[in-house]
């Protein structure tokens, strides 16, 4: 496995963590399938959705795979009116991570972060390392506090 950038920026901070490699389908990039393939359960799981606020511009929200973020709740969270998904197209260019591989560590620019408030029932928990087949395994708290972000009730109840 190559290091990513995400990788190498932990290991620059000092924060261990464990890399759990898995089968990269192209045809089924959901989260469910990742968690899956990783032996994890799915509240375990988190995937980095990066969403437009009418005022606040790009966010990062992480929540539990098989969840679906709830844009009003999320919106209404961070202080915005309305937030969307930024296409899939920006994704590369906004964040430096493609579909399916994007990890709140590492984007091209620092941008306001939040997890899911479940996070905090486990240690740890389980992000993309910044490339499909890959996840970085490690403390939560480590993360939340590296990434600069917030809990939050982000997802649809």
């Amino acid at each position: 496995m190559v290091k990513t950038n995400a990788m190498r920026l932990l290991a620059q901070a000092g924060i261990p963590y464990e890399v759990i490699e898995y089968e990269a389908d192209e045809e089924n990039l959901a989260g469910v399938h990742v968690a899956e393939q990783t032996g994890l359960p799915a509240e375990q799981v988190f995937k980095t959705l990066v969403a437009r606020g009418e005022k606040k511009g790009c966010l990062v929200f992480c929540i539990p795979v098989a969840q679906e973020l709830d844009l009003k709740k999320a919106a209404q969270a961070v202080g915005d009116k309305k937030i969307e998904l930024v296409h899939v197209k920006e994704l590369l260019g906004l964040t430096g991570y493609v579909r399916g591989g994007c990890s709140p560590v590492g984007m091209k620019k620092h941008f306001p972060t939040y997890f899911d408030e479940t996070a905090v029932l486990f240690d740890k928990i389980a992000v993309s390392a910044g490339v499909r087949g890959a996840q970085l395994y490690l403390l939560q708290e480590e993360l939340v506090r590296y990434v600069g972000a917030e809990y939050l009730d982000l997802t649809v109840d």
